[in-house]
């Protein structure tokens, strides 16, 4: 059964995200959303936890700033607590990539258990995508990213280091294989 706030979510995620596609596919981005609720649903994630998942991206990609009192009045200061620490950015253009990911990195050290949880299932889900694009598409997948190879692997190796810093939990194990198996494509289709 779903619960109201998680259906509540759910349509308003649609209005927030309804006309955006995942990068570089027609694949409606509402179903990444729906993954990484998934993920952290079977990760035994509270209610709170699951529409802070189908929400994390809200702030960073359908609204900045403004959106935030919006979360806040409608899902709770639990749920905007969480969505906030998994934005990194609230302004409008993003500020450049490099610095927005080195700063959401170092943010990792301080975030909550429930952060933690809702930050690495999507990175699993981002990184399950990217693999198997790039088994599809090969190396050119790599354009899509304004990291490009060396810079997204980065970036997870970062994330995944950060999320272990402290802290112990079963998604981890799924994080790393993903990451892992990330590399080993990524040495395939340099």
């Amino acid at each position: 059964m779903i619960l109201q706030s998680t259906r509540e979510a759910i349509e308003w995620a649609v209005a927030l995200h309804g006309d955006q596609k995942r990068k570089g596919s027609d694949i409606p981005y509402l179903f990444h959303l729906l993954a990484v609720a998934s993920l952290v649903a079977d990760h035994d994630g509270t209610e709170t936890e699951i529409v802070a998942a189908i929400l994390h991206d809200a702030i960073e990609d359908a609204g900045g700033s403004d959106l935030a009192s919006a979360i806040r009045e409608r899902f709770g200061p639990e749920v905007l607590a969480i969505v906030d620490a998994c934005s990194d950015a609230r302004e409008i253009p993003k500020p450049p990539w490099r610095d927005r990911k080195t700063a959401f990195v170092d943010s990792l050290s301080g975030a909550s258990d429930s952060t933690k949880l809702v930050v690495a299932a999507d990175k699993i889900h981002n990184a399950t995508c990217t693999i198997r694009n790039l088994r599809l598409r090969g190396a050119e997948v790599w354009s899509l990213f304004r990291g490009g190879r060396d810079g997204t692997l980065w970036y997870y190796d970062s994330v995944l280091a950060a999320l272990r810093d402290g802290w112990s939990h079963p998604v981890l194990h799924e994080l790393d294989a993903a990451v892992r198996e990330l590399h080993e494509l990524a040495d395939l289709t340099p």
